[in-house]
């Protein structure tokens, strides 16, 4: 059976009744198939505790689906020696982790967990056998891997625009994320009318300034201090490796804003 936690909604993931990340593998992807996943590799799932990295490296042969949590990834286009640049991304539910396994076995990114983490590890030879019978499950990923990219493009590579606004920018997509599995939530608890939403509070959890600097290319200090402008500005309060966003419509304003 699945890790059974307090922090994740075992049931309803598995059985796909929680609302998926738009734009994610799994918000791709249809119940029907999702079943057939879970049937195979739902036993396997686990959960990894924060700091900890996930089994990714050359010799292991999984792809990885995370089911709760969030991970940051790093890969080092010049070799990883001390002081070499890297490209950190963060990813979260309904991702797909180590998907160029799928074309180059011994690719390998450094997957550490931000949070306590839940995926469910499917073995690369299964995947292609499934992509084979279901192909709605290779097209799911090929749109989420468009989508992604997309999504990075905006998020991760527009240096011209403010610091500001790249920060807002960057914690607006965490917490569309965020707001999936809350917005599940707050329908399904007791008294709510389904569709009905949480509210204009979301909490973001798992990346920090420092890991949000290193996404950013930016210093450490220009984000403490766009942070505190979100801040002062009452759309954002935070706490340690915890980001509360108190209106998101203005968190998109803000990271939308023409510079």
């Amino acid at each position: 059976m699945p890790p059974k936690v307090d922090a994740f909604r075992t049931a309803d993931v598995l059985q796909g009744r929680q609302r998926m990340p738009k734009g994610s593998f799994l918000g791709h992807l249809s119940s029907e198939t999702w079943k057939l996943l879970v049937n195979a590799w739902g036993s396997d799932a686990r959960v990894y505790e924060r700091d900890e990295v996930l089994p990714t490296g050359p010799d292991r042969q999984y792809v990885h689906i995370v089911l709760g949590g969030c991970v940051r990834q790093d890969r080092f286009p010049f070799g990883d020696d001390d002081g070499s640049p890297t490209i950190t991304r963060f990813r979260g539910v309904g991702q797909v982790l180590g998907e160029a396994k799928l074309i180059e076995p011994r690719s390998h990114v450094l997957t550490t967990c931000l949070t306590t983490t839940w995926v469910m590890p499917c073995f690369v030879p299964r995947m292609h056998a499934f992509f084979r019978k279901a192909p709605d499950v290779q097209l799911a990923l090929l749109r989420s891997l468009e989508d992604r990219n997309r999504s990075d493009e905006i998020i991760y590579t527009m240096a011209a625009r403010t610091p500001l606004r790249r920060v807002a920018g960057l914690l607006a997509h965490l917490a569309e994320g965020a707001e999936a599995t809350e917005a599940t939530e707050a329908t399904e608890a007791p008294g709510n009318a389904p569709g009905a939403s949480l509210g204009a509070r979301v909490t973001i959890a798992g990346p920090s300034q420092k890991d949000m600097a290193a996404a950013l290319l930016l210093g450490l200090s220009t984000v403490e201090n766009a942070v505190r402008d979100l801040r002062n500005s009452g759309v954002l309060d935070n706490k340690y490796r915890q980001f509360v966003v108190s209106d998101l419509a203005a968190l998109h304003g803000i990271a939308a804003a023409v510079p």
